[in-house]
């Protein structure tokens, strides 16, 4: 089973140390047929992985896209930004059994990845598990429910 929508693309995003494996991933995701909007970089230019998480983030809250992927250095900046979304669970992969846990316990919602950390082809095996695996629920769900901050 696949946590792909009908009719919604998956939305990417790196900055500049995650963009040689952005740039791999959308042409594998282009054989395959997937449509994808990608939120940038554009290059190996340095720049602040925020300027292209919070678009990220913000399409999949709107329903834009959905999963959401992103990449930088360590995988940790782009995180923390994305995490700051309110409806954004966001989990850090550097291996297919993390993928697989974060989407199984986590319902994560955006694939993290540590550009500098991982190939090309583990970043596809990866990605692959991630959109592959379903969301578990059951008593994972009251967990879930209680990650948004209250508005007091």
């Amino acid at each position: 089973m696949s946590i792909l929508k009908s009719g919604k693309p998956i939305g990417i995003a790196c900055d500049h140390a995650g963009y040689e494996l952005k740039q791999y991933l959308l042409e594998v995701f282009k054989q395959k047929k997937i449509e994808v909007v990608d939120f940038g970089t554009n290059s190996t230019d340095s720049v602040d992985y925020s300027d292209y998480a919070h678009p990220l983030a913000e399409a999949v809250e709107r329903g834009e896209v959905y999963p959401g992927i992103a990449i930088c250095g360590s995988g940790n900046g782009i995180n923390i930004a994305l995490n700051k979304h309110q409806e954004i669970r966001a989990g850090l992969c550097w291996s297919v059994e993390i993928a697989r846990l974060v989407r199984l316990h986590n319902d994560a919602n955006v694939l993290v990845m540590p550009g500098r950390f991982i190939s090309k082809e583990e970043g596809m095996f990866i990605v692959d598990t991630f959109l592959n695996t379903d969301f578990e629920g059951g008593r994972h769900q009251c967990r879930i429910d209680k990650i948004p901050v209250k508005k007091q």
